[in-house]
């Protein structure tokens, strides 16, 4: 490897394409906070537009010839969003809908009782159900999609745009709708060219009963109300135009011969991420705070508005670009749906398309997380109040999927939310887990009769609540994800933040473990550390103990925790003391009768062959202490890619998602990719794969397919995985490149374990060059086509190496 040449520069990932935008709107714009639905400062304005050109804007877009049906809102539907409120549009040309979701309109509470049978209740009343907002639509009668011509819409990744176009005797009618961060509002925009107007009417309806008011000197709709858990809502709208009328009529916004139309909304409840005061803030008063913040952005124009949200959107989505090869002429042609459709048909790949599918998931992200509550089963997006599972956050495996994303991707940022929530959850996780976890009735309580730190079940709500079964490994999974994100980051005041979360979930595990011995394959026999009855996700008998998932997810906790306390220089004599658990603890073994990786302390397999999970396989991904090299004995390695094997290569998406990255990780480069291009494949009467809006469908069965979100970021996790894989102290270029991709390709802006971020290019499946930047990573080496580089840089620093392999 040749140094091409090293420089000082700024020790931010985001600074290509973010400086530029940064000094018009300001850093606090594009990367500050909202921690919930508050008053805010008024935002900072650009002084001129931010705008990609056309040509330059093309590149993420993705466009449709025909609008959502209102019946398939959650498959047809195209997402916007600022962090907290996120909305569907069916953009149709006469009666455009939005369903409108806050993250944090949970019904539910902590839920902190055990039934007869050991599991928590788990229904909406008393675990609670995210739900949906509002519903907005803007009728305009003549405007039927029958008679219109050239219908587009267009969803613009980079920019956080939905545009629909069309025409109508003789005049182009164009809308924008965009959800602005800096604003809290969604904000709708028509226009015309030609000389045409609109007249209709715009409604705002409650999906709860409400009763919806409006003003007519102030010109806005607007409800307020409260669930019975004492949570309260409220939502408004406004609409201006610089022609025409614009007035109120009964609970309605009219508008008639208006060249122009700006429709504003915003809305949210008054949570607050505080325990002690039971996740509310009294000072909220939801419907007024909607008014002011509608009135407000009213009082701006819609292109001021606009720019002000593109200066705070496209800083974020830039910090990644991705090109995978180019697509034929005859692909680009397609619309999205039509495209997906063939590249299933015709199996041949489109890189465009692809690269396309992993920056719809960083849109999605984006628009979902920053600032309150993190992405469940759905994220931000409903079509209805009844969501499967209520669109919880599920810890043995969907929420950890969709933050695996953040940082390999350049959303590090996005990620605050998953932290904060396990912060804000942690005093109640642990008090409830004090307080029930070895009652008589939980069939997975310690046996020793001792209780320490924290854990939680399956699934989580907002409140500190518990759904279903107790899942002791939770906690050790849950820290996982968040001590990732300090090895991407080297965030030391991040780490003392999260520090209370790991060693409550350590002190759980101290308590837990029980003593058990083991005779080796030579007949010698030892003590070890193993889990007490447990479950493995979500299959086979529920009292086995020692089961690989736990076994390997409390050794990479052990591990993690003696990192923290070094690099904090706080409780090293209690850190020395889990150092010798890890010590102990049992690690699997390859089962003689399968040739596969137990799952179990059995060399018989006690499950599904083929089950969706691959708990036992933890320690290849999201763990790596199983890798394919020398540090991994040659039967083991073996013996998880026989496992692997089994489980097979058709699953619901975000299985696929999983079964991908543990091929990655394996540098199988082609079953990764099909993995990616099996999520790809168009969804059909609720079939599993992607739906024509790009959601990721999972099929439940008799035709009934349902939106689960978690598929949509594990495979751009994966595809990042197939690129770059990195683990604190080693960074390897192209592991697991197919041959798909292999002909030229680039990827800026991907995290990588250790402190830092890595620009790559690559030809005829070489690494032409890479360029490595310090965001406070030291020392690192760097592999690519047999050859490796040792690098040390300061935070800020970068090298650029070329003539790779």
């Amino acid at each position: 490897m040749d140094t091409q040449h090293t420089e000082s520069g700024d020790n931010h990932p985001s600074r290509r394409g973010f400086l530029a935008l940064a000094a018009t709107a300001g850093t606090a714009a594009a990367l500050g906070g909202l921690p919930a639905f508050t008053a805010s400062a008024a935002p900072l304005r650009p002084t001129s537009s931010p705008l990609l050109s056309a040509a330059a804007a093309a590149k993420n877009q993705l466009w449709w010839q025909a609008p959502a049906s209102p019946n398939s809102m959650i498959r047809q539907g195209l997402p916007v969003g600022n962090g907290r409120l996120g909305a569907l549009a069916s953009n149709d040309p006469s009666s455009e809908l939005l369903t409108i979701t806050d993250a944090t309109l949970w019904t539910g509470g902590l839920n902190d009782t055990l039934e007869s049978d050991g599991q928590f209740p788990y229904g909406r009343d008393d675990f609670g159900s995210l739900t949906l907002l509002a519903k907005l639509t803007v009728d305009i009668p003549e405007h039927d999609l029958g008679s219109v011509d050239n219908y587009r819409r267009t969803l613009d990744l980079a920019q956080g745009l939905v545009s629909t176009s069309y025409e109508l005797s003789g005049v182009t009618y164009q809308r924008q709708l965009f959800a602005s961060r800096p604003d809290d509002v969604i904000v709708l925009y028509f226009s015309q060219q030609g000389g045409g107007t609109y007249t209709g009417t715009v409604s705002l309806t409650g999906t709860h009963g409400e009763s919806t008011t409006a003003n007519r000197s102030g010109r806005y709709a607007s409800f307020g109300a409260s669930f019975a858990n004492g949570l309260k809502y409220g939502a408004a709208v406004t609409a201006r135009s610089s022609s025409g009328t614009v007035a109120v009529a009964g609970t309605s916004i009219s508008f008639s011969n208006c060249k122009d139309l700006t429709v504003v909304l915003s809305g949210g409840t008054n949570y607050a991420p505080d325990a002690a005061a039971k996740f509310r803030d009294p000072s909220v008063d939801p419907e007024r705070l909607a008014r002011t913040k509608v009135l407000s952005a009213a009082g701006h124009s819609a292109s001021t508005l606009l720019h002000t949200h593109v200066a705070d959107f496209r800083p974020v989505f830039e910090q990644l670009d991705i090109t995978l090869g180019t697509s034929s002429t005859a692909q680009r042609r397609l619309d999205t749906w039509h495209r997906l459709q063939a590249r299933y048909r015709d199996n041949v790949p489109d890189p465009e398309l692809e690269a396309a599918y992993l920056q719809f998931g960083r849109y999605l992200m984006i628009s979902g997380s920053r600032g309150s509550l993190p992405m469940g089963l759905q994220g931000p997006w409903l079509d209805g109040n009844d969501p499967d599972w209520m669109g919880d956050y599920h810890t043995d495996i969907n929420v950890q999927m969709n933050y695996w994303m953040a940082d390999r991707t350049g959303l590090s940022n996005c990620f605050g939310a998953f932290a904060d929530y396990c912060l804000a959850q942690l005093s109640s996780w642990t008090d409830v887990t004090q307080r029930l976890f070895n009652t008589p009735a939980n069939r997975f309580r310690n046996s020793s009769g001792k209780v320490a730190g924290w854990t939680v079940a399956f699934s989580t709500n907002p409140y500190g609540g518990s759904g279903w079964w107790w899942h002791p490994a939770a906690n050790a999974w849950l820290c996982q994800n968040l001590f990732e994100h300090y090895e991407f980051t080297q965030d030391r005041a991040y780490l003392e933040r999260i520090y209370p979360l790991i060693k409550g979930a350590v002190e759980f595990w101290e308590a837990r473990l029980i003593t058990t011995t083991v005779t080796d394959a030579s007949g010698a026999s030892r003590e070890v550390l193993i889990d007490d009855s447990d479950w493995s996700p979500e299959h086979g008998p529920q009292d086995a103990k020692g089961i690989t998932y736990v076994q390997e997810s409390v050794w990479n906790l052990f591990g993690n925790y003696h990192t923290a306390t070094r690099v904090l220089g706080k409780d090293t004599s209690y850190g020395a003391t889990i150092d010798g658990l890890r010590k102990r603890l049992y690690l699997p073994v390859v089962s003689p009768k399968t040739g596969w990786l137990e799952e179990w302390m059995s060399p018989d397999n006690l499950g599904e062959t083929t089950h969706r999970h691959l708990s036992p396989l933890f320690g290849l991904f999201p763990g790596d202490r199983i890798r394919p090299d020398d540090s991994t004995p040659k039967d083991i390695l073996a013996g998880a890619t026989a496992l692997l094997t089994a489980r097979g290569m058709n699953s619901y998406g975000w299985s696929n998602a999983w079964r991908s990255l543990c091929w990655a990780r394996l540098k199988n480069a082609e079953k990764a990719y099909q993995l990616v291009v099996n999520n790809l494949k168009p969804s059909s009467g609720g079939s599993n794969g992607s739906a024509p809006n790009l959601f990721d469908i999972m099929d439940m069965g008799e035709g009934r397919g349902i939106f689960q979100i978690d598929a949509n970021f594990g495979t751009p996790s994966a595809m990042v995985e197939m690129l770059v894989y990195s683990r604190p102290g080693h960074v390897e270029l192209l592991p697991a490149l197919p041959a798909a991709w292999a002909a030229s390709g680039s990827i800026s802006g991907v995290g990588v374990r250790g402190g830092f971020v890595a620009d790559l290019r690559w030809r005829n499946g070489k690494v032409t060059q890479v360029t490595l930047r310090s965001i406070g990573g030291r020392d690192t080496t760097v592999f690519a086509g047999g050859a490796s580089r040792r690098v040390s840089l300061r935070p800020g620093e970068s090298v650029t190496l070329g003539n790779l392999g």
